[in-house]
């Protein structure tokens, strides 16, 4: 049954890191960049430094993506209506997409028909008209292969076109670069370079097969990346073609195409063999034309390897011809990114520009790219994070870093909104905790009222984060999580958090500010306890000599906490807005898995993987002193899934054992000690149970599990018995996430979230008949309100999702539901009219 009623679903936020692998981002003509998240490619704005959607449709990991025009060929692009963008992943497959400049609007075009039998490393593509372009793909395979693509002039359909496969051999190709020969329309050259440490160059035309040319050999280590100038003109001498080479040598090589006199009679063996040949590098032959190879220059600058290199993006002059800056841009795992000029006088190349990640954590850029008008520079970094810098110096050089869009780089396991629904906290198995939260004074500058950024780092921990627990109640915001470890973690907000959140939100925490003494919290050299920060401890630290020696990897610099006015950049967050821990609970003997914590904010309980009875016990802790006041048993294998009702009277639980169990409050006389004993146990589902959530209005229950089936369960007053009320019509995909919510519309009912494996997510009108609380025989009606629609939801599991606290503006219809999935996403949704 699907209700009439019209429900709007908006997409508010989208928080996800770049995948940590090279030639994943690319800048495109338009303006947007576009970069792979696990399978999805997703498009951010530098603008505003939101990730505006992300693109379903690869089953792998996507590996590469490649804007068409991309910000190099801009100057041919002014005026185009659409834009294109081409994405490979790790099984092979590569994907068409098209973009409506005027309709904002996102289509799918077409898989390519041939793809590759391994993950696409590199696609690099030109404009050859306006009308047609001509890009290669390489891959794990050791194939490249080459194809053009007729672009539509006035509507219809894209058609693309194998121009020919060439084999690199036995060691595969890792980059890519066309360019078009000087003096011809029609000749093109591909240069590729890889693991064998040459750089291969093949001649074609626009129309037919590739022939090789010749090689380059210089670099003494794998080659990561290519690019090829525009034409320019070099001494006078016009007609030049620069390729700049990057490798793990440490060093960038400047090459050098000189066209000569056309030939007729042109020997490549006997040239081969003659001294010029040595000394002023090698001939090939295109057509009627000859190409003298050189080295024109030797970069050395980086202290390690250089991943990528990239000419600044051609301009137009006044009388439209193109114009090619000399300027080179490269990045390196050595978190530096440099812009490479030649000297006025010399010619020599010499940096000009250096910028840089200088955090503790940080491990290098994996790639670094120009803007189309070249004042602004984008680099990616080994913990999925982006870093832009933007030149706003008006006379001379002043590189500035800019506001760009951050989230976890791998699976995200857990959420869970603040206690006023102030901010979202998310875990994630790349071994962090993030608070996102909604900037209202951002908000007032660009007119918006959703405008969300990562505000926080409470922990960076050495083990993969399984699981989030917000202690609620009153008193100091504070968190448990438990990782891939048999110890779950109680952390604190420190001072110049809930200051910064006061900037934030405009909410003011006076009231908790007077009893924190902890600033901040320092990481310990593994990587696991985070040391809390005292305020006299800091002025300290400031006052000690700074030339006690280097870091090293014994000696990790301190932290210096501080309040934040504006939303932060990543070398803030890696650093300096942890959370100090306050306690471990020990007790489980295996990995943490669930927490949950009740809602006056007494009792957290935990669980863990489990085989057995005695493992699979849950955990009750008492919030305050932290110590362990119950084992639950019940279940056989690991507790999925634990909730409370909303007035803490029953626990429920789920586990992979297909059973579900309903505990109930025990009180001791005398005593404010609270506990639970076991009510039910019985079997829920045929296949392993997921998710579960309360009606917070009811004892009524949902669950979720792999069968494909979401079941209405009732506890009835008299008897305290689970009792089927309803099963929902069976799903597409395994359910793996549910959130129930009050509805503005019907006071005993709800609303509940459906979260899927296959990553879409909808929403069903629960209504429960005013009967049913007396008598269980009454059946509730349920209805689909709305499906997500799939540009708009995560494209792998959905592993939480999570309805925002609406105490606080009850007058609204509006609703907002976070989700959080394997796809490395935090999402959240504004619903209206529900």
């Amino acid at each position: 049954m699907v209700e009439n009623r019209a429900i709007g679903v908006e997409r508010v936020f989208i928080g996800t890191g770049c995948n940590r692998i090279v030639n994943n981002v690319s800048w495109g003509a338009c303006g947007l960049i576009s970069f792979g998240s696990q399978n999805a490619v997703a498009i951010f704005d530098p603008q505003s430094a939101k990730i505006l959607t992300t693109l379903p449709g690869h089953k792998a990991s996507v590996n590469c993506t490649h804007w068409l025009p991309s910000s190099k060929f801009a100057f041919k692009a002014i005026g185009w209506e659409k834009h294109y963008l081409l994405s490979g992943d790790a099984e092979g497959v590569i994907i068409l997409w098209e973009f409506s400049l005027a309709e904002n609007k996102w289509k799918y075009v077409s898989q390519l028909a041939k793809s590759h039998k391994k993950g696409v490393t590199c696609i690099t593509a030109i404009l050859t008209s306006q009308n047609e372009a001509i890009f290669a793909s390489t891959s794990s395979d050791c194939v490249v292969n080459v194809w053009k693509i007729d672009l539509p002039a006035f509507g219809g359909d894209c058609t693309i076109t194998c121009l020919d496969t060439l084999s690199a051999g036995i060691k595969p190709m890792v980059t890519l670069s066309l360019a078009e020969l000087p003096g011809s329309t029609t000749r093109l050259i591909l240069a590729m370079g890889g693991l064998d440490s040459k750089i291969h160059l093949y001649c074609g035309e626009t129309k037919g097969q590739f022939v090789r040319a010749c090689e380059l050999k210089g670099h003494t280590d794998w080659i990561r990346s290519l690019d090829f100038s525009s034409p320019v003109t070099i001494n006078e001498e016009p007609n030049n073609l620069l390729l700049v080479s990057s490798s793990q040598d440490k060093g960038i090589r400047i090459w050098k195409m000189a066209l000569c006199d056309s030939v007729s009679n042109f020997d490549k063996k006997k040239a081969a063999n003659t001294l010029a040949y040595y000394i002023k590098g090698p001939v090939f032959v295109a057509g009627s034309f000859s190409y003298q190879v050189s080295l024109e220059s030797l970069v050395i600058g980086h202290e390690d390897w250089v991943y990528s290199v990239e000419w600044q993006p051609p301009s137009l002059i006044e009388n439209k011809s193109c114009y090619q800056p000399q300027s080179i841009l490269s990045a390196s795992i050595d978190k530096t990114m440099m812009i490479w000029q030649p000297e006025r006088t010399t010619g020599i190349w010499v940096n000009v520009v250096t910028v840089g990640e200088l955090s503790h954590s940080a491990l290098g850029f994996y790639g670094g790219h120009w803007s189309p008008n070249g004042d602004s520079i984008l680099a990616h970094g080994y913990g999925g994070s982006f870093h832009l810098w933007k030149n706003v110096g008006n006379e001379y050089d002043n590189w500035k870093p800019q506001k760009v869009p951050s989230g976890h780089f791998a699976a995200v396991t857990d959420i869970a909104w603040g206690r006023d629904g102030e901010y979202l906290m998310s875990v994630s198995h790349d071994q962090t905790t993030r608070i996102f939260a909604s900037w209202l004074n951002e908000a007032k500058l660009k007119d918006d009222s959703d405008t969300w950024y990562e505000i926080a780092r409470p922990q960076v921990h050495g083990h993969d984060i399984n699981c989030l627990a917000i202690v609620q109640g009153k008193g100091n915001h504070r968190f448990v999580s438990g990782a891939d470890e048999k110890v779950a973690r109680v952390f604190e907000a420190p001072l110049s958090f809930l200051k910064t959140l006061t900037h934030a939100t405009s909410h003011l925490h006076d009231d908790l500010q007077v009893d924190v003494q902890v600033l901040g919290a320092n990481m310990s050299a593994l990587g696991l306890s985070q040391k809390p920060i005292y305020a006299q401890a800091l002025n300290e630290t400031r006052d000690k000599s700074g030339n006690e020696g280097f870091d090293t990897l014994e000696s990790i610099p301190d932290a210096v906490p501080s309040v934040l006015t504006e939303p932060p950049i990543e070398e803030q967050l890696a650093w300096h807005t942890l959370w100090p821990e306050s306690h471990k609970l020990y007790g489980h003997g295996n990995e943490l898995f669930s927490l949950c914590c009740d809602h006056q904010g007494k009792l957290v309980a935990s669980s863990c993987k489990a085989q057995s009875v005695s493992v699979a016990e849950i955990w009750l802790w008492e919030v305050g002193s932290w110590k362990a006041v119950g084992r639950l048993q019940s279940h056989s294998l690991t507790v999925t899934r634990m909730e409370f009702s909303h007035d803490d009277k029953y626990l429920l639980a789920v586990s992979r054992d297909r059973h579900l169990s309903l505990f109930s409050l025990v009180r001791t006389e005398g005593s404010d000690q609270i506990s639970y004993q076991l009510l039910t146990r019985q079997e829920a589902h045929k296949r392993i149970v997921w998710a579960c959530s309360w009606n917070p209005s009811g004892h009524q229950f949902a669950t979720g599990s792999r069968d494909k089936t979401v079941k209405i369960w009732g506890v009835q007053k008299e008897t305290s018995c689970v009792q089927l009320l309803m099963t929902l019509p069976a799903f597409k995909s395994s359910v793996t996430a549910l959130s129930w919510t009050r509805s503005h519309h019907q006071n005993d009912g709800g609303v509940l979230a459906i979260g899927m494996e296959s990553g879409l997510i909808e929403l069903w009108s629960i209504s429960l008949s005013k009967s049913e609380h007396d008598s269980s025989s009454s059946v509730p009606n349920a209805s689909l309100l709305v499906q997500f629609d799939p540009f708009m939801c995560h494209v792998s599991s959905v592993n939480r999702l999570a309805w925002r606290n609406t105490e606080k503006n009850d007058e609204s219809d509006d609703m907002q539901l976070a989700s959080c999935g394997a796809d490395h996403c935090v999402r959240i949704f504004k619903v209206s009219s529900v």
